[in-house]
């Protein structure tokens, strides 16, 4: 139940696995195979949100290959982000598998100094995180940076902690804890809040401690280079990337996809050794209710949203703690506008987040310039690829994806006023050229409370993979990138397609064993393993634990 990346894992390893079964795949969207392209009323395509892909991303990487794909043709290469505020550039995020050092005036026996073109080694983190933003971090004074160093110590005692230790950190804000470590206001209102509002989608008094530090962690402490980032080349992720997928189950294995769908009532019974059974899924199409009976297995893919929609339709699952607790978490608001110029605006970089702009409203923005990403072909503004002329070319300007995050304050307005929001002030503050280039269309799309918030003390209310339990309902799992994962948890931490995707086949992984199929279950891949230094730190920093009481959680 789900077309997003967790239902997509999901539906992958199920019909891999050699089961003797029949595998379907529903979701509310009319086509979630990606085959159909989503549209606004001119006729250009459209997406909700714009995705990037990470370099720890070992899972969507294979699938790349395993369908054929040339990941340079459907990625571009990683890029650089830039942060704006009223002032101007505030920051830029580097490429950190491409940082070159300034010439040096004397020789350091491991860095190459001599080739203009060679970046340097990858580096121990933190090492080569700070050497590779040093000179990016443009209005950040060096003393505001060095104040991040209590929370990277921090990070290590949570993320090398049991699980209770980081449900304490959980139940704390991520604002807490940055007074506590001592990090300076400057920091986090030039450059962390930004980043949380757009990689997290709410500020750090909003969001849990313990899922900031899963962020921090691949940012400062993982590897050099993971938290550089690329995106899609040419489309969107469904028509690049889900579309080859679906169509390969579809061709091979037999999946059914009911798209247009939406899952009401999932209905259990009790089986003779006293254990709840899901039998019968009931979804809504445009002729009424239909049921499918006698199912044998259920992965529960959804989002807060979806989730919340399911269980208050299924009194049986509400009845069962873990399924109502899951409901009754929120999501956040999401606006995703696309915008057509009649000019080519350059940019200092194609990736570009908004920050302290009183215009935001409380929002975090980002802004990214799909000519520089995709080249500027005619799909991307709905015309005939081989009706394209020079007349043509020289007529299109920048495309431009916009997204809101965290958007409340700014549902409300009209799509006309959200457009004038970007174009008579964010765009042309970040970027002063945008001031002479026309709109040619617009389009907005409104997504209230769909993205997972992971707020303060939500964790042990985000449903398990295992569902109830496989002593209690075994034959339901759950899978997307907010459930807990348990002894199946991955390196790919927080809002993460990676995540999402292991989770769905990790669900079908263990639905195949609660059921009793002799089916295989499709390997996992893990990220790299954590450096040595950082494994180092944290048994140190278990061992001095064993004698110092955590004063600063609850």
């Amino acid at each position: 139940v789900g077309g997003g990346w967790g239902g997509w894992g999901a539906a992958k390893a199920l019909c891999q696995s050699n089961t003797d079964c029949d595998v379907i795949l529903v979701d509310a969207l009319p086509d979630p195979t990606g085959a159909t392209k989503y549209l606004s009323k001119s006729g250009k395509p459209v997406e909700a949100g714009t995705r990037g892909f990470w370099k720890d991303y070992p899972n969507i990487n294979a699938l790349c290959d395993e369908l054929n794909l040339d990941q340079d043709e459907i990625f571009t290469p990683f890029t650089n982000s830039s942060f704006y505020s009223p002032d101007g550039l505030e920051a830029t995020a580097p490429v950190f598998s491409e940082t070159k050092l300034p010439k040096l005036p004397f020789p350091i026996p491991f860095l190459n100094q001599n080739d203009d073109d060679d970046a340097i080694p990858q580096l121990p983190s933190p090492l080569g995180q700070i050497i590779a933003t040093f000179p990016l971090f443009e209005r950040i004074p060096l003393p505001d940076r060095a104040s991040m160093v209590g929370l990277l110590l921090a990070t290590i005692d949570c993320l090398g902690g049991d699980e209770d230790v980081q449900m304490q950190y959980d139940r704390m804000t991520a604002h807490d804890l940055f007074i506590r470590f001592g990090l300076s206001k400057r920091m986090v209102d030039d450059f962390i809040r930004p980043t949380l509002l757009v990689g997290l989608f709410k500020p750090p008094e909003e969001l849990s401690a313990l899922v900031v530090m899963e962020l921090l962690y691949y940012y400062a402490l993982a590897h050099q280079d993971s938290f550089d980032v690329r995106w899609i080349k040419s489309g969107t992720v469904s028509d690049s990337l889900i579309a080859p997928l679906a169509a390969k189950l579809q061709d091979e294995s037999d999946l059914e996809v009911l798209g247009g769908c939406r899952v009401g009532e999932i209905s259990l019974t009790t089986t003779s050794d006293g254990k709840h059974s899901a039998d019968t899924v009931s979804y809504q199409t445009k002729e009424g209710t239909v049921e499918i009976n006698d199912v044998d297995g259920v992965i529960l893919a959804l989002g807060c949203k979806g989730m919340e929609s399911v269980i208050n339709s299924s009194p049986d699952l509400a009845r069962l703690p873990v399924f109502s607790k899951a409901a009754s978490l929120k999501g956040i608001d999401v606006i995703s506008v696309r915008l057509w110029f009649d000019t080519v605006v350059e940019t200092r970089t194609p990736a570009n987040v908004f920050s302290k702009f009183d215009e935001l409203r409380g929002s975090g923005g980002t802004f990214f310039m799909l000519d520089q990403f995709q080249g500027n072909p005619p799909e991307l503004w709905g015309e005939d690829a081989e009706d394209d002329t020079d007349e043509k070319r020289a007529a299109r300007g920048s495309v431009v994806a916009c997204d809101f995050y965290n958007a409340g304050a700014l549902l409300s307005l009209s799509d006309e006023d959200i457009v004038n929001v970007l174009t008579k002030t964010l765009l042309p503050s970040a970027v002063p050229k945008f001031a002479d280039a026309k709109v040619v269309d617009s389009w907005v799309g409104k997504y209230a409370g769909t993205v997972s918030w992971f707020s303060p003390g939500s964790y042990v209310s985000r449903p398990p993979l295992e569902g109830a339990g496989t002593g209690v309902l075994p034959n339901v799992k759950c899978a997307g990138d907010w459930v807990r994962m348990g002894e199946r948890e991955h390196g790919a931490k927080g809002l993460c397609q990676e995540r999402a995707y292991v989770s769905g086949i990790e669900a079908a992984n263990s639905l195949l064993k609660s059921t009793g199929s002799n089916g295989a279950n499709q390997d996992v891949i893990p990220v790299r393993e954590d450096e040595a230094q950082f494994k180092a730190g944290v048994q140190l920093n278990n061992n001095v634990m064993k004698f110092i009481p955590r004063f600063w959680v609850r």
